[in-house]
């Protein structure tokens, strides 16, 4: 990362606001393209919501929540492993339901466990349809699950997580909210199943510090586009940031939850059996984390974060309901009326997104770009796509 004395203001080619993943990946190519290009963010460190750290314990925490990476893209793992060894990680969840701890999603065991049966797989579809309550037209999350897994398990593992996680009644929510979330017949309990499942060797953060390591990238925390919009003239521009923000709410403001986090530190070696717990029912969290699962750090204390949704706050959800998707379609408008400006990433598209989208929308944009800039600018050095997992 180049200091900014090296490089005067009206030296850059790019300006991007934000260093979460669109914003960093988005510099790693440029500068690997000959452009010079200035990052920012408004945070006091670069990484965005996958910024992690060492706590006072010496133990690795996300400070914005669990960050699991998984995907199906081979494209996406090859570039990150640019940046990072890998830890092999397959995440489970478990959800505290009814005072006992039962796999999330939903699966064979969770069934049997709750209702103390003893189902096999071939058994629990039609135990599950005799239960589903016919939806004719299903558009609301809470058609998604009771035309599937009927009304007593929706109101003991989706309703009230639900509530607390959007402040909103799944029948006052979108169909996509929940639309994702498999139901297994069988005893599989991870709670996902693509071909990549790791975690960055180093952290998060030791990954976009290699990513950003560039003598083309001059790196500004703790700096607002206000800040600097007036001092980096005549740059292009990538925006990251909430797309409203940049217009100066001229359409009126999108809606997002936020969330509160609570970490502890505990004089135990393992505070839960696996990463995540859910509390789906009477707790005022979502969810606690417990972090040595995740980074596979060894460790004679842990620490755990507690989740608590809230309506304020740093914006975290895109609100998928009809009347913000109305207001983001005016923004979006204005957007594709800039074309000199790149609105990329989740609050730059009203969107939510994995991680690995993000990085797959930031590689296609790039490509889009690529053809903007002069004739013959390559990658000023050769990029390699090799990586090493390390067992645990």
């Amino acid at each position: 990362m180049a200091s900014e004395a090296k490089m005067p203001a009206r030296d850059y080619d790019w300006l991007i606001v934000g260093a979460g993943f669109a914003g960093s990946i988005l510099a790693e190519r440029l500068a690997a393209h000959g452009q010079r290009v200035m990052i920012i963010d408004k945070r006091p460190h670069i990484a965005g919501n996958a910024y992690d750290r060492f706590d006072d314990a010496g133990l690795l925490v996300h400070e914005y929540g669990p960050h699991i990476f998984h995907t199906n893209s081979t494209m996406v793992f090859d570039y990150l492993s640019r940046f990072t060894d890998w830890r092999p990680y397959e995440h489970r969840v478990k959800g505290h339901v009814d005072g006992r701890l039962v796999p999330i999603p939903i699966n064979l065991d969770t069934v049997n466990a709750l209702y103390d049966l003893q189902l096999t797989s071939a058994e629990l579809p039609t135990w599950l349809a005799r239960r589903a309550e016919p939806v004719e037209n299903v558009t609301t999350a809470e058609d998604v699950v009771v035309s599937q897994v009927g009304r007593d398990l929706y109101e003991k593992i989706f309703r009230a997580y639900t509530r607390k996680q959007w402040g909103l009644d799944p029948s006052e929510l979108d169909a996509s909210v929940t639309a994702r979330i498999p139901v297994r017949t069988d005893r599989e309990d991870r709670y996902f199943t693509d071909r990549h499942q790791c975690m960055p060797l180093d952290g998060y953060t030791k990954m976009f510090e290699r990513m950003l390591e560039h003598p083309n990238i001059t790196v500004r925390t703790g700096t607002s586009y206000a800040d600097i919009v007036t001092t980096v003239t005549g740059a292009r521009l990538i925006w990251t940031g909430p797309i409203d923000e940049y217009f100066g709410f001229s359409e009126g403001r999108l809606p997002y939850r936020s969330l509160r986090f609570v970490h502890e530190t505990h004089d135990v070696e393992f505070f839960q059996p696996v990463g995540t717990v859910n509390y789906p029912q009477d707790q005022d969290y979502t969810r606690i984390t417990e972090y040595k699962h995740l980074t596979g750090q060894t460790h004679d204390r842990t620490s755990v974060m507690y989740e608590y949704p809230a309506a304020d706050g740093e914006p975290y959800y895109p609100v998928p309901q009809a009347e913000s998707q109305a207001t983001f379609k005016r923004y979006q408008a204005l957007a594709d009326a800039s074309p000199d400006i790149w609105f990329v990433g989740r609050l730059a598209t009203y969107r939510y997104y994995n991680m690995d989208q993000i990085v797959a929308q930031a590689l296609a944009t790039f490509t889009r770009i690529e053809r903007t800039l002069p004739a013959g600018q390559g990658p000023s050095t050769a990029s390699s796509a090799e990586h090493t997992v390390i067992d645990a």
